[in-house]
């Protein structure tokens, strides 16, 4: 005596239900990437294309009171905005913070600013700069 197989055979009934599923999930997935790597794309985008000032710090000379920065900022010639600036202590304390100003038409602006700071500062970092 012959047992008899529990499986369909293939091709007769069309998809089995798993098949289906499995189909669906596929779908689900590439659309979800496709969204997410849109996303992605977007705010990249933004961040690159929108950031009409950028800056970098050339130099700076450290006091017992304060930080003397030579910064170098590109911006819009219709742009105003601000570039913060902090100094950390040689232990790593935050010593001083101030948000500095930049306006006017020029596109290439050097300047030298000066950070007052509550002990001798040993750094002097650029937080970022902002529209506004």
């Amino acid at each position: 005596m012959t047992t008899a197989s529990a499986r369909l055979p293939e091709g007769r009934y069309g998809r089995s239900s798993d098949e289906r599923a499995d189909r669906k999930l596929k779908i689900a997935g590439v659309v979800l990437g496709a969204v997410l790597l849109a996303l992605v794309g977007y705010f990249a985008y933004h961040y690159v294309v929108e950031s009409k000032i950028s800056a970098q710090v050339i130099t700076f000379e450290a006091t017992d009171n304060a930080v003397k920065a030579h910064l170098e900022v590109h911006k819009d010639s219709a742009t105003a905005g601000y570039c913060t600036l902090r100094s950390q202590a040689a232990d790593g304390s935050e010593v001083g913070r101030a948000d500095f100003r930049f306006t006017g038409s020029a596109t290439r602006i050097d300047k030298v600013v000066t950070l007052r700071t509550t002990a001798k500062g040993t750094t002097a970092e650029l937080l970022g700069c902002h529209t506004g």
